[in-house]
């Protein structure tokens, strides 16, 4: 599933329009990784999306 498991970010729903105004379903989905990280001092694979990667809030193994 697109969901990181650090903030929660996960698959988001919508309408795409067209010029002529016909709107479709869509969806935008987070950009997860899946990293090996250190969690309560143990490495352990965990799926994150790329801000909590950038930002710091994971540390990488």
């Amino acid at each position: 599933m697109a969901k990181c498991e650090l903030c929660g970010k996960s698959v988001v729903f919508g309408l795409a329009v067209s010029h002529s105004n016909r709107k479709t379903n869509r969806q935008w989905k987070p950009n997860i990784r899946k990293v090996k990280a250190n969690v309560n001092g143990t490495h352990k694979t965990v799926s994150v999306c790329s801000r909590c990667l950038r930002s710091g809030k994971i540390q990488r193994v």
